[in-house]
């Protein structure tokens, strides 16, 4: 998708998951690190897609990884104090999902 070409890269950054929590019933890790990094990546992301046409809607930006959509106390436990091991993002990319199924179609170095 060449919106996406144009994106300025914040550069390579470090993320990790860290805690968790709970979207109605979705169990979520938390993500930390460069999440500035990563929030500008988001905003210019957005702004490019919006530019081209694509509409975005305006809730905050909570970086997250989700886990289950089943409510389960066991797994918001393990999650609360989890601290994970950071790595290393070099690169975003625009992925197709469709009946649990995830394709990338382009991806773009940072």
């Amino acid at each position: 998708m060449p919106l996406l070409a144009d994106v300025p890269s914040p550069g390579p950054f470090q993320l990790r998951l860290s805690g968790g929590g709970q979207f109605g019933t979705a169990a979520w890790a938390g993500v930390d690190g460069d999440v500035t990094q990563l929030s500008e990546l988001r905003e210019d992301v957005r702004e490019a897609l919006t530019l081209g046409g694509f509409p975005s809607d305006d809730r905050p930006f909570r970086p997250h990884l989700t886990v289950s959509y089943k409510s389960d106390g066991a797994i918001r436990r393990a999650l609360a104090g989890y601290q994970g091991e950071p790595w290393p993002v070099t690169s975003f990319a625009l992925v197709s999902s469709a009946e649990g199924r995830y394709d990338e179609v382009a991806s773009w170095p940072l």
